[in-house]
């Protein structure tokens, strides 16, 4: 498994046990997220979800659970889809 993939299970498993993760460490994911997307994006119009991802992650205490794990899961979304992209490429 490599990892990003990894990184993409650790964040869906992360959504689906918001109850059992402090903000800090909900905020440390999205933070990785973040610096993940931009190392694997080859143009700039992932910048607005990087954004929103930056944004969620300062709140990390405001959200609730459902917003939380939406969050994650948006973010596992990106990074999948990028490494497809990615991957065909190679």
């Amino acid at each position: 498994m490599s990892l990003t993939t990894a990184f993409i299970a650790e964040l869906i498993r992360a959504a689906n046990e918001t109850d059992k993760h402090s903000p800090y460490e909900i905020s440390r994911l999205l933070d990785r997220s973040i610096d993940t997307i931009r190392d694997m994006r080859t143009s700039h119009r992932s910048r607005d979800v990087v954004i929103d991802l930056q944004v969620a992650s300062a709140r990390a205490r405001g959200p609730s659970a459902a917003e939380i794990r939406d969050v994650l899961l948006d973010a596992a979304d990106i990074i999948r889809t990028l490494k497809i992209v990615l991957d065909g490429k190679e």
